[in-house]
């Protein structure tokens, strides 16, 4: 490749030279995206398969945990050593893991080989984001944001029909269906390894600090046992012996993390002077409950429209683009009028406020609303994440020196994250300790009814034992006649308001974070550019 892409004199790059690189960046985010919608379509069925649906919170949280953990990770080593090949490394990482998930028995080991492919993902997303901080000025990202807003509405469809055509095929080729979930990332990522090995040419400056190795394994002591007590803590009691040691194991790592921190200083995994910037101190912090009311709200949302409304893994993906088309529309809206006024501070705050609307809405959704009610909630709630999601990260950017931009990506996408794991942890394990008892309540009602004691009389038999299997295998419910099928598919959906609403309660306490942000100036360079400058003599 001729150095066509990389910047000039001036440390600036052309329009094209920009596209010519976001080519290869947005096939790796690509990468992940697709992931994550193929997955969370399909998990009913590999749950079901593996007999193991109450426990598919293992399957996510550990690929999550590892995910979140090497995200500051990859931002300081990008800062330190560039990021090309560890963009790279992220992407071999994945496909590797991605392969060991298609050859998993059951729902434990599926969760350690997710827990291997996320150490990739957590590079994926960060550096892609960090790399577009060095070679684009905030105010101009802006209009960039179509392409990733494309590259994502792409993604969010044919993930849910690739992953549904997959998760409804008995075998294919002699495989499980489901398995080609995992096995489509291959070609997929050694297509993104060359062309990110062809077009990635961005300038670095380097910088010679030490990796903070404890503060990273402080961080591990910190996540794992808080997240494990947050899946497990319904099944061992709040206040049993194994969620007690996790509670003080983890805050022992907590506390070790920012003694770690402060003593590295500069060389820190996340700074704490950043903590010291208001705009990011808060943005941060507001990242936390965002990911929260997010990730524990969207990642429900295919399994409602399967179980309540009985759909297909692939009718399910595509009756979630009201959603997607929200998230672009808010996007894609939000850009385009910061990247001509340069105002930014009320689109976080706003936005925020109409993912509450929107998460209320669908708390308020049974398992008799009519879908267009279902897809306009989800419409107003991809509105509000359009405009809350990519302004947060435009604030972290400009408020940190150009040379910590990789550490405050990865810091903000850090804590995003961690509030998406715990919002999945938590809100996985309300939905299914209150889904028997909702259940129950709702046979009760129901068998009080004409239709019931109809089907009854007309010799259908109805087994109470099912009532515990909806734990592991959901499967069952379609072969049920309709009037018995009702009550479970009342029953979860009263499980799944619970977690919207609590969603929402989340959405609420962003809200008023946010609040507190004050006025923010998007840089007018890059940051490549801005620390070549700093760097100069």
């Amino acid at each position: 490749m001729s150095d066509d892409n990389r910047a000039g004199d001036s440390g600036e790059y052309t329009h094209r030279q920009i596209q010519v690189i976001l080519s290869g960046l947005m096939l790796g985010m690509f990468l992940g995206a697709l992931d994550q919608t193929i997955v969370s379509t399909s998990i009913r069925t590999i749950s079901d398969d593996l007999n193991g649906l109450s426990v598919q919170a293992w399957v996510t949280t550990a690929y999550l945990i590892t995910a979140t953990i090497t995200t500051p990770i990859y931002g300081k080593l990008g800062d330190n050593y560039g990021r090309k090949k560890l963009f790279m490394f992220a992407i071999s990482v994945f496909i590797v893991g991605s392969a060991l998930c298609s050859f998993a028995t059951s729902m434990p080991q599926l969760a350690a080989f997710r827990a291997f492919q996320g150490l990739g993902a957590g590079g994926l997303f960060t550096l892609v984001l960090a790399i577009i901080g060095d070679i684009v000025s905030p105010r101009e990202r802006a209009r960039y944001t179509g392409y990733f807003m494309a590259m994502f509405g792409t993604s969010s469809v044919l993930g849910p029909l690739i992953g549904g055509f997959f998760a409804g095929q008995e075998t294919i080729l002699g495989i499980d269906g489901w398995r080609w979930v995992f096995l489509v990332n291959v070609p997929v990522g050694i297509a993104a390894l060359a062309v990110v090995s062809r077009t990635l040419h961005i300038h670095h400056t380097p910088r010679h600090l030490r990796v903070d190795w404890w503060g990273a394994i402080a961080l591990v002591v910190a996540l794992v046992p808080l997240l494990t007590v947050a899946e497990q803590g319904r099944e061992w009691g709040w206040d049993s012996t194994r969620s007690i040691a996790c509670f003080v194991v983890g805050t022992i790592g907590a506390v070790a993390f920012v003694v770690a921190e402060k003593y590295m200083g500069e060389a820190a995994l996340i700074p704490l002077r950043i903590f010291k910037v208001r705009p990011a101190a808060v943005t941060i912090a507001a990242s936390v409950i965002v990911g929260m009311a997010m990730f524990g709200g969207i990642m429900l949302l295919p399994q409602y429209m399967q179980i309540v409304h009985g759909a297909t893994p692939t009718e399910a993906g595509l009756l979630m683009l009201p959603m997607v088309l929200g998230l672009m529309a808010g996007s894609i809206g939000s850009g385009q009028v910061i990247s001509r006024t340069g105002h930014i501070r009320w689109f976080p705050v706003v936005g925020s406020a109409v993912t509450v609307v929107g998460l209320l809405l669908l708390s308020r959704c049974g398992a008799d609303t009519p879908m267009i009610w279902v897809s306009l909630s989800m419409l107003v709630l991809g509105l509000g994440l359009g405009n809350c999601l990519q302004p947060i990260l435009l604030i972290v950017q400009s408020s940190v020196p150009p040379t910590d931009i990789g550490v405050a990506t990865s810091s903000a996408t850090f804590f995003r994250q961690i509030g998406g794991t715990l919002g999945v942890a938590v809100f996985l394990s309300v939905l299914f300790s209150t889904l028997g008892s909702n259940v129950e309540d709702a046979i009760a009602a129901d068998s009080q009814t004409p239709e019931w004691q109809q089907a009854v009389a007309e010799g259908h038999v109805f087994d109470p034992s099912t009532i515990a299997q909806i734990q592991d295998d959901s499967s069952f419910i379609e072969e049920l006649p309709p009037v018995f099928a009702h009550p479970f598919k009342v029953g979860f959906a009263e499980s799944m308001d619970l977690v919207f609403l609590l969603a929402a309660g989340a959405g609420v306490l962003a809200f008023l974070i946010l609040l507190f942000l004050p006025p923010v100036e998007l840089r007018a360079t890059s940051a490549s550019v801005a620390a070549r400058a700093e760097s100069a003599p």
